[in-house]
């Protein structure tokens, strides 16, 4: 027996959730999203960081953060809930100044032309608002894990509006208010083939042989995206790679006073933020994001002994109160990196019927209500008063890769 839909979202991850609510607030469509796990957050929109901070390389990618985080700070309008479970954390996001990363007035000045507030502070002014936290300039020694006092830095950037979110509270209240609308959610749903007639997809079959018919099907199947496109022989252009990335987790001890903002510390090579009643940490170092992963079903979920000794210097480096004790938990995620330019692809792919929204390298979580948005305006024509103004073009499959310093998460 044949299920019969206009659109067909396959994976229910943030992206997927989002463009579904999007679709779902804005059309009367028979949507359905397949999903592969048994539950939301067993992929990679689980294990991610959902650090909402706006700046990048491109001002497009300032403006689709800036416009995703709006949805993220006014999200029980955005869903039309009135007790949702997550809540937009708006801790701020500081970039903290070293001898090689010197932050000017212009970057905030960038940021601040686009609508994001934006400021310099100096290290009095960092230590007034975050005592814990070390103003210093200097890199710490890996070599002899001595932790240099260093003059501090001149110049930080701070974003006042950035912060995090819980990454499983916004999955479980998208999955309610998409259901509520009329979208078919169905888990443990793997699609093994999708349905070509002539040269268009038109729908799906899962492992248990049903078929799903559908005028159109969006791909945001995050690191098993390759094995789709493999399937009608497109995945060369774009190089999707499923990559590990690894995170830690430590308990928040008392000595640690005040505030702590998200933190991107590029001269140690970590970002850190605070998560109830603990700390997170992960790596803003290029080399770190190179571990490609054959398998997105089997892979190496805890770091390694390596990664967890030389970021746990760099975090006592930042935070010199932080004592030397108590566990040191991990977990390991995947990205999925578009080793080209570390920029996601969204929309119509060569084969009629199929969209994508995949290569995010990092970015997705911040930017996924404006992605969704993107492709269901893209979809219906329907546009709503808090869509991105930013083209769909400027992610298309045809683009030339964009023009970066540094292919990292960062960029």
């Amino acid at each position: 027996m044949q299920k019969n839909y206009d659109v067909l979202i396959i994976g229910a991850g943030i992206i997927g959730l989002n463009t579904a609510h999007q679709l779902a607030r804005r059309s009367k469509l028979k949507i359905a999203v397949l999903e592969k796990g048994r539950a939301v957050g067993e992929g990679s929109s689980g294990a991610s960081s959902a650090i909402c901070r706006h700046l990048y390389s491109h001002d497009e990618m300032i403006c689709m953060a800036r416009d995703g985080i709006n949805l993220y700070r006014h999200w029980s309008d955005y869903l039309g809930l009135s007790n949702p479970r997550a809540g937009f954390q708006n801790t701020g996001v500081l970039w903290l100044g070293s001898e090689r990363h010197i932050w000017e007035a212009s970057t905030a000045q960038r940021l601040q032309k686009l609508g994001i507030p934006a400021e310099i502070i100096d290290a009095d002014e960092l230590s007034r608002r975050f005592p814990a936290i070390n103003p210093s300039r200097s890199t710490p020694d890996f070599e002899s894990g001595e932790t240099p006092d260093g003059a501090p830095a001149e110049a930080h950037l701070f974003e006042p509006s950035g912060g995090y979110m819980d990454p499983q509270y916004a999955m479980e209240d998208l999955l309610g208010q998409v259901i509520a609308a009329g979208v078919d959610v169905l888990f443990e749903t793997e699609v093994q083939q999708l349905i070509i007639e002539g040269d268009q997809v038109r729908g799906a079959i899962d492992q248990h042989q049903q078929r799903y018919s559908a005028a159109t099907t969006l791909c945001a199947t995050g690191p098993w995206t390759t094995n789709i496109l493999q399937k009608l022989g497109i995945d060369g252009q774009w190089p999707l790679v499923p990559t590990r990335i690894q995170i830690l987790y430590i308990d928040r001890p008392p000595e640690l006073t005040g505030p702590i903002p998200v933190c991107a510390d590029l001269a140690s090579g970590i970002y850190f933020r605070p998560q109830n009643q603990q700390l997170i940490v992960g790596s803003t170092l290029p080399e770190d994001d190179l571990e490609a992963v054959p398998n997105p079903d089997d892979f190496n979920r805890q770091a390694d002994d390596e990664f967890t000794m030389y970021k746990m210097h760099a975090l006592h480096h930042r935070l010199p109160g932080l004592p030397y004790r108590g566990k040191i938990g991990s977990y390991a995620g995947l990205y999925t990196v578009n080793r080209a330019d570390m920029h996601p692809i969204l929309g119509p792919t060569p084969v009629d019927g199929l969209h994508i929204a995949a290569g995010f390298s990092g970015h997705g979580f911040k930017i996924a209500p404006a992605v969704g948005g993107l492709l269901a305006r893209s979809l219906t024509g329907e546009a709503q008063a808090d869509d991105t103004q930013v083209p769909i073009d400027f992610f298309s499959w045809n683009r030339v890769p964009l023009a970066l310093d540094v292919k990292s998460v960062l960029a």
